[in-house]
């Protein structure tokens, strides 16, 4: 077994062992669990999560052992470097790796539990949100700020940025889902546009963005900013559908 504590927690390391290892028989599910499982618990009257991450598959469990970090421990030693650069993420409480003879058995991540009224998902699903395009704009100049500090953040999709209304016309923005990053000197003018492709298929959304974008990332025009981060939506859709048609014939033919 392998396990740490972030040192803000120390003194509540034997109850969040405890805690980890009772996973399966308590705690409350939140969200649907289909990949990997998601529990709330209480600790020091605080609400805390635990994830549970998928089994992995035979190459997996030995890759985790040997050669490459394992889901969960990416996610606690990125959340400290997020939280370190001065980028909004929960706080990181611990991680566990349970290990056999083969490789990974299992993995746990716990964090603190944020409540937050939205996530970017609700900015494309619904049109009317109130202060839609206001939030969207401080969703950009927050991607820039990303881009500026060197983290490229693998997972930047609809549901993996939690916004919480601060003041009547200011929001926070929190990343979870950290375990796909990579982490730059500089980001290129490619990389940084190639990470909007999986938020929105809207073109009007990018629109915004991209104008928005624009103000500070000021070595590209406006137009410059757009057409590139329309094309990499673009690709990502058209990649994401051929992927799901891929999968619909792989299902036909097992059936």
């Amino acid at each position: 077994m392998n396990f740490k504590v972030n040192p803000v927690f120390e003194t509540s390391t034997e109850s969040i062992l405890d805690t980890i290892k009772n996973f399966n028989n308590s705690g409350n599910l939140f969200g649907n669990g289909d990949r990997n499982k998601i529990k709330l618990f209480t600790l020091n009257e605080k609400t805390i999560n635990i994830k549970s991450f998928k089994i992995p598959n035979i190459v997996n469990k030995v890759a985790y052992k040997y050669f490459r970090k394992s889901k969960a421990r990416r996610s606690f030693e990125y959340a400290t470097i997020l939280l370190e650069k001065g980028i909004g993420t929960p706080q990181p409480i611990a991680y566990l790796e349970n290990f056999n003879f083969i490789g990974l058995k299992d993995s746990y991540y716990a964090s603190e539990h944020l409540i937050t009224e939205l996530t970017y998902r609700e900015l494309v699903e619904i049109p009317e949100y109130p202060d839609n395009e206001n939030i969207l704009r401080q969703f950009t100049k927050f991607t820039f700020d990303l881009h500026e500090k060197g983290v490229e953040f693998l997972d930047h999709s609809p549901g993996n940025t939690l916004i919480k209304k601060v003041q009547d016309d200011k929001y926070d923005f929190f990343l979870v889902d950290l375990n796909r990053m990579n982490f730059h000197a500089d980001m290129s003018f490619e990389q940084r546009m190639v990470n909007f492709s999986r938020l929105t298929p809207k073109q009007e959304m990018i629109k915004t963005m991209s104008n928005e974008y624009s103000k500070f990332y000021t070595v590209k025009s406006e137009e410059e900013i757009f057409e590139k981060m329309w094309q990499a939506t673009v690709n990502f859709q058209e990649e994401f559908a051929r992927k799901k048609r891929l999968k619909k014939k792989l299902k036909f033919w097992k059936s």
